[in-house]
């Protein structure tokens, strides 16, 4: 039966988790770690339990039984603890990001998704057979979560072509197998059936990038970096809304952001002013109150992607007026309640990053940030879902964090513990093996005393103050080699 934890041992077991789980003698998120397993789903009690529910940390016991959090203690319970000082976060989504869309990507940065504890992601423009190689992956008990997007839109001389293509040019273009090229609405109704048959997740990326600026139209060195028209981004978001998609839209600049509310469209999936690739004024990424407005009316959501910002390298003085730009936008959008997500299109990283650079930035009170990143974002993803919460019915996923992220945001750099539907995540194969036969050691009904009469309350606590280490059953719960790594 359950054991509690004297205060003394508790710190040091957590510790030793921690080291366990993160695997701190490997190399770190690139692929080289040991992957995670997880356990069988569990049944916890979580005593004396500290969890932040969306505005701030409460406090209570917690139970877990079928991967979900339920009202009562189970009847037989696979794992206890006794919690003080730690605090339960859900954990973080990536709204936009494209290191998981492709297998190679797989391989390097799944695991560090799970490393920084994000469990949710969305890949917003993927090649459809280098999707299909990877899409298996996803949604596993012990990798992320991903929704991926293939139908990826532009104009022919539209990004990301340039990125994409090492020598961008009309020939090359045509020839590449991951957007969809478009430059008119009867061009459009022409490629919808591709278009739609790509969008079976059903979300469509387009791109609109400086459509206010014509005369960059024809340019040699601008092939590969604009895209849509407004008026054929309105007439592919009215088809996709016809046929229930979403559309998410690039932009770049502040008229580009009006012209894809203009269009309708859900999401828009950069705030103006993460990048400025043309030298541009800061002004021209600032958007008016008036659009905050809008946004907030039609219920389009507004991903961050601040992080990507010095990614640009820009000059010190160009990244201190953009820096004021995000927090001008970010105010604008916050008085206006309009929706914002967490992304952060750094392809060597995750929301996490994001989460820093957000919090770095002064333009968010931290528990509305910590919302957005663990319960707005993954609800976005998976819209039918209760992710993000810690009432009964809701996923039991969470991260066990040292002490309190709205007090110490860097508690979120390494959980102690991560748990997904109610199964524990470790790159310790034994560990997670383990954790899988310990209820036959932790969840065995109370012996019967001597007389065949099952032991009483008085037995029963004497029994749970004996240290963990004092019962020979916890030998079963170590892991087969501490050598192993």
């Amino acid at each position: 039966m359950p054991v509690s934890i004297p205060p003394s041992l508790r710190r040091a077991l957590l510790l030793t988790l921690a080291a366990a789980c993160l695997g701190q003698a490997a190399a770190q998120g690139t692929g080289a770690d040991a992957p995670y397993e997880a356990s069988a789903p569990l049944s916890w009690e979580l005593k004396g339990a500290r969890w932040f529910d969306g505005r701030q940390i409460q406090r209570g016991n917690l139970y877990i039984e079928g991967g979900v959090f339920v009202a009562r203690k189970p009847a037989k319970v696979n794992r206890k603890m006794d919690l003080r000082s730690q605090v339960l976060v859900p954990p973080l989504a990536e709204a936009h990001n494209h290191n998981l869309q492709t297998a190679w990507g797989w391989q390097q940065f799944a695991q560090r998704y799970l490393d920084e504890g994000v469990f949710y992601a969305a890949m917003l423009c993927g090649d459809p057979a280098s999707v299909a190689e990877v899409r298996h992956l996803a949604d596993q008990p012990a990798t992320p979560d991903v929704n991926f997007v293939t139908a990826c839109v532009t104009s022919s001389d539209g990004y990301p072509l340039a990125t994409l293509l090492k020598d961008a040019t009309p020939d090359t273009a045509r020839q590449q197998q991951q957007l969809v090229l478009i430059d008119t609405p009867e061009q459009l109704e022409a490629q919808w059936p591709a278009i739609r048959e790509r969008a079976a997740g059903g979300m469509i990326r387009a791109v609109l990038a400086h459509h206010e600026r014509p005369e960059l139209r024809g340019r040699p060195d601008m092939f590969g970096r604009l895209g849509l028209s407004p008026e054929t981004l309105t007439a592919l978001t009215r088809r996709a809304h016809a046929d229930r998609l979403t559309v998410a839209a690039h932009v770049e600049s502040a008229a580009d952001f009006d012209a894809a509310l203009a269009a309708g469209v859900d999401w828009i999936v950069h705030l103006p002013g993460y990048a400025n690739p043309l030298g541009d004024p800061p002004e021209r990424f600032l958007i008016s109150q008036e659009s905050a407005e809008q946004a907030a009316r039609q219920g389009t959501v507004v991903v961050t992607t601040v992080a990507a910002t010095e990614l640009f390298q820009p000059a010190p003085e160009m990244l201190a007026a953009l820096r004021t730009v995000q927090r001008q936008n970010l105010a604008r959008l916050q008085m206006a309640h309009a929706k914002l997500l967490i992304g952060s299109d750094v392809f060597m990283g995750t929301a996490l990053a994001e989460v820093k650079a957000l919090d770095q930035l002064g333009a968010l009170p931290r528990p509305e940030l910590l919302r957005l990143a663990t319960r707005d974002t993954p609800r976005a993803l998976f819209p039918q879902r209760r992710l993000g919460c810690f009432e009964p019915g809701c996923e039991a996923s969470f991260l066990l964090l040292l002490g309190d992220p709205l007090e110490d945001l860097s508690h979120l750099d390494q959980p102690l513990l991560r748990v997904k539907q109610g199964r524990l995540l470790t790159q310790l194969a034994q560990v997670a093996a383990a954790s899988s036969l310990a209820s036959a050691s932790t969840a065995d009904p109370p012996k019967k005393a001597a007389g065949g009469k099952k032991a009483g309350k008085a037995g029963s606590k004497k029994q749970a103050a004996k240290p963990a280490t004092s019962k020979p059953a916890a030998k079963a719960n170590r892991p087969a080699s501490a050598k192993a790594r």
